[in-house]
């Protein structure tokens, strides 16, 4: 960077060059790793997907061409067992045995949260937000932390609070509360009705 002086000779700020040149090294070696990281998980099989980059194997794309995470709530059939089985492996593999303290009164836990649809869908809102937040490629590496702060800590405070899915069980008892509620107006149910 170049200043003009009194003298009309310009002088050089290499301190601010240097610090140009480190801040330029660093944003070049995050990009080689996450590079490295892409080129990486495209060639290797996954836990999710054991076959590797097969474009079956891909969420389904829209319109656009944009794809979406599987969210358990939109599979059938065995697309949603498969998913149910790489959910119960993390849960049980990683959630529980890794973050959940004790059950308690004010802290309940079921073990078979399986059977809880709502709970369910949370733990896999979860599970996805920890398949993408714990990849430093993609996240660097405040993505834990943040995985805990936004997404762990929430989730846990409404199933394990009071009011949660688990609110009717406890440790040598298990139920799950049935409230299903009334059908809602939205474009969907009008269509099914034909309207």
């Amino acid at each position: 960077m170049a200043e003009p002086t009194n003298s009309g000779v310009p002088t050089l700020n290499v301190v601010s060059m240097a610090e140009d040149v480190e801040d330029l090294k660093a944003e070049l070696a995050a990009l080689r790793i996450e590079v490295d990281s892409l080129a990486h998980d495209a060639a290797a099989p996954t836990a999710a997907h054991p076959g590797g980059t097969d474009e079956d194997q891909l969420p389904p794309e829209t319109e656009d061409g944009w794809r979406y995470p599987p969210f358990i709530f939109l599979l059938e059939g065995e697309e949603l067992h498969a998913e149910l089985r790489l959910l119960a492996e993390w849960v049980e593999g990683v959630l529980v045995p890794g973050c959940l303290g004790e059950p308690s009164a004010d802290s309940r836990w079921c073990h078979l949260w399986i059977e809880h649809w709502d709970a369910v869908g949370a733990l896999h809102a979860l599970w996805l937000a920890w398949q993408e937040l714990t990849n430093p490629a993609v996240c660097g590496y405040t993505g834990p932390s943040t995985w805990y702060r936004d997404h762990y800590r929430p989730c846990m405070a409404e199933l394990r609070g009071p009011a949660g899915p688990f609110a009717g069980c406890t440790k040598g008892e298990h139920r799950v509360e049935h409230r299903l509620p009334g059908r809602v107006p939205s474009a969907w149910s009008a269509a099914e009705d034909g309207l």
